[in-house]
């Protein structure tokens, strides 16, 4: 059955929160000064304020995904905007740095339900592939935009409200979901009734907080006694977890579901998509601001045009759904990631920002491509009945795989950026290119044989 209007009004409040909880990963760099200027955070202070809302989002992913599918995914998906939108005030008029960060925090448990459930949503809501692959490549589409809007749209308000203006924007696209959100959305859930499993919820934000936290320690201080206690924490819980999952009546999550390719191949594809991006992201930045000498608001500006990438990637996809076989069509969207990381690992400082830009474009295009591919492939694969917690599932991939780039790549690029930050670049793409092609040729083969994947959205 065809998507109705209702449908797709629906749908549109939906990307709004899948915007607005990508763009305030970022939105706080480009409001930083400000803050520390009238709030004085120490250091560490100031580094809590940063991380806590990608460590608390990373680590309640799954749980808020599982949740959704118990309880109701619009359901947890209205609570979640409620925290959200509360936060947001909370932030605005935040006296110090303790209750800046323990406002970042509940706005985090408030992310942690927009995007699984928004994803869940979109699986019930689309009954017919092909409208499924275009609703899946809008919130391709808005997702990425986030953490593209987040610096430019804080940068315009800073040049004519306070700090907290950044923060009071999400108020009203919150109460605008709260509203409407009853009325154009159609609750979904899990038909089979069972508990929620509280232990595994808890090892599983152990598990990750602390893999997440070891790998950003990794990429600021190096290999430490802080790293290798965090990393051996997250691989005990982490351990325990899997071995809970195999063994309780009602898991948090299904390990049956990666027994699937299609479903692995799409969760290895989002992570590895993620770690390039964001490594390449945090270093794409200060090339743009220290090698040509842009101030944070032109570079965020720069940016913009990187956004037709991903919507054409995301495009391309959205048509080519049901008609051609997910394999080549993941393994283009990676191969092209790799031409343009191709561009950049040519760069010189004499380069003129054309280039540079160019090259970013292809590579957006691929992951707008590759990015909706294995969304869809996630949602096609996954039973209904767990679209929640597949849908955490995808985007506990996609945090654990910016950590893995930010620390990996930094940390390839620190290794040759005393010689120049261009050459921390293009070494860290080149690096980038090597790692695409070896997940697209392992991707290709695996969904290749199995059969029963078909074409994308099926």
């Amino acid at each position: 059955m065809r998507a109705t209007p209702r449908t797709w009004a629906g749908l549109a409040v939906l990307l709004l929160a899948a915007l607005l909880s990508s763009m305030d990963i970022s939105v706080l760099f480009v409001a930083g000064p400000a803050i520390t200027s009238a709030l004085r955070p120490s250091p560490t202070e100031w580094l809590w304020a940063l991380d806590v809302y990608g460590f608390v989002m990373a680590g309640l992913l799954i749980a808020m995904g599982s949740l959704g599918d118990r309880i109701g995914r619009r359901k947890v998906l209205l609570i979640g905007a409620a925290l959200f939108g509360l936060s947001s005030v909370v932030l605005a008029y935040a006296s110090s740095p303790e209750l800046l960060i323990a406002a970042r925090a509940l706005m985090a448990v408030g992310g942690a339900t927009l995007a699984p459930s928004t994803l869940s949503l979109i699986r019930g809501m689309f009954a017919d592939a092909r409208d499924r692959s275009v609703a899946v490549a809008a919130w391709n589409v808005a997702f990425a935009g986030g953490a593209i809007a987040g610096p430019i749209l804080g940068g315009a308000l800073l040049e004519y409200f306070w700090w907290g203006s950044v923060f009071l924007i999400n108020v009203p696209v919150m109460v605008l979901l709260l509203v409407v959100g009853p009325l154009l959305i159609v609750e979904s859930k899990s038909p089979e009734r069972s508990s929620f499993d509280l232990v595994g919820a808890g090892l599983s934000m152990v598990a990750i907080l602390s893999l997440v936290y070891s790998m950003k320690e990794l990429a600021r201080a190096g290999v430490g006694g802080v790293v290798l206690l965090t990393a051996l924490v997250g691989v005990v819980a982490g351990t325990a977890f899997l071995r809970r999952q195999r063994q309780i009546a009602h898991p948090l999550i299904d390990l049956g579901l990666f027994r699937s390719r299609g479903f692995s191949v799409a969760i290895g594809t989002s992570t590895a998509v993620s770690l390039v991006m964001s490594g390449l992201g945090a270093l794409a930045f200060p090339f743009l601001q220290s090698v040509h000498g842009l101030s944070p608001l032109e570079s965020a500006l720069w940016a913009v045009p990187t956004f037709v990438g991903v919507f054409a990637g995301a495009f391309l996809a959205s048509h080519l759904a049901g008609r051609v076989h997910a394999a080549p069509l993941l393994g283009v969207g990676l191969v092209t990631m790799a031409a343009g990381l191709t561009v950049l690992a040519s760069l010189r400082p004499t380069t003129g920002l054309a280039t540079f830009l160019a090259g970013y474009n292809v590579l957006t295009l691929g992951s707008g491509l590759a990015t909706t591919i294995a969304t869809s492939l996630v949602l096609s694969t996954a039973p209904p009945a767990q679209a929640g917690a597949a849908s955490g599932i995808a985007e506990t991939s996609t945090s654990l795989g910016s950590s893995l780039g930010i620390a990996i790549l930094g940390t390839i690029a620190s290794l040759v950026v005393r010689s120049s930050l261009t050459t921390g670049l293009t070494t860290a793409a080149l690096t980038s290119a090597l790692l695409l092609i070896v997940v697209a040729a392992i991707g290709v083969l695996g969904l290749r044989r199995e059969k029963t994947s078909g074409t994308v959205g099926r």
